[in-house]
């Protein structure tokens, strides 16, 4: 709808509004003078009571939550009060005329003592709650939402394109996401054994087994500079070494130490030196028997 059409709309319905607080605005005034109001406060009592309902639709459609319903309960309140005093009106002749019997509203007793309790207390509701919606509408903070909703983000496409449109510009081209990287391989997870654990052996011959990776040759600075030595110049230095050592005494790792060799060959140097020994101790207790 054009502003012209809203502008009509809303004429209209000030007309009917305004049409309709008129006659309410004689029954009120009526009813105002028959509970022992003066001129002034009979012309005055309709805008307190529709005048109040007015100010509690405007704060229902400002307020939300439990503000927005108390509102409601104050519009339908004084709606329905406003709707008695015009019934009660049309049903009582003697309010139309000028003068009436002043405190009557009704013929039976309860019945006038409950209209006269309810028109005399619109009044100070009204200042009630009047004052405590006028006070919730200006104490209110309307939340912004930061999401926008469908019908925006296609009314601002739209005006981007309608722009670059005029400006001779061509849209730019969407952006389309990179796709992901490869996943990398998980890093084998490496669990640490203590010393003390027992590991199977089927595990242990199936490690020594498994084809090792070339790494390539060794560069001449990570050589040793000892020149290799053969295995009759490893077997004498090994006599020389342990020759004043006792039997107990000749281990493997004793002599790895001694002549720093490896572990593989100073086991196969204790087997001979022992040997060597065991043939020299038999052949000395031979000669002497």
């Amino acid at each position: 709808m054009n502003r012209f059409g809203k502008g009509l709309l809303i004429a209209a319905l000030v007309g009917v509004v305004g049409m309709a607080f008129r006659v309410s605005w004689n029954a009120l005034r009526d009813v105002a003078t028959a509970t022992g109001a003066d001129e002034t406060a009979a012309f005055l009592y309709p805008f307190v009571v529709d005048g109040l309902m007015a100010l509690a639709l405007v704060a229902t459609l400002v307020l939300t939550d439990d503000a927005r319903r108390f509102a409601l309960r104050v519009l339908a309140a004084y709606t329905l009060a406003s709707l008695v005093l015009n019934y009660v009106h049309g049903l009582v002749p003697q309010l139309h005329d000028e003068v009436v019997d002043w405190g009557r509203l009704a013929d039976w007793d309860p019945a006038n003592w409950a209209l006269v309790l309810l028109a005399t207390s619109l009044p100070v509701g009204s200042i009630y709650f009047g004052s405590d919606l006028v006070a919730k509408v200006l104490h209110h903070r309307p939340i912004e939402h930061a999401a926008t909703t469908p019908n925006q983000d296609e009314s601002a496409e739209k005006y981007v394109n309608r722009s670059t449109a005029d400006l001779g510009v061509s849209a730019p081209a969407p952006i389309t996401p990179t796709p992901a990287a490869a996943e990398l391989p998980a890093a084998p997870v490496v669990s640490l054994v203590r010393s003390t654990d027992r590991v199977p052996v089927g595990a242990v011959a199936a490690e020594s087994t498994r084809p090792r990776r070339a790494t390539g040759r060794v560069p001449e600075a990570a050589r040793s500079s000892r020149p290799a030595r053969t295995a009759e110049q490893l077997l004498t230095e090994a006599r020389k070494a342990t020759k004043k050592w006792p039997d107990r005494e000749l281990t493997a790792e004793g002599i790895r130490k001694a002549i720093r060799t490896s572990p593989a060959k100073a086991r196969v140097l204790r087997d001979t030196l022992r040997t060597e020994r065991e043939q020299a101790a038999g052949t000395g207790e031979a000669a002497t028997a």
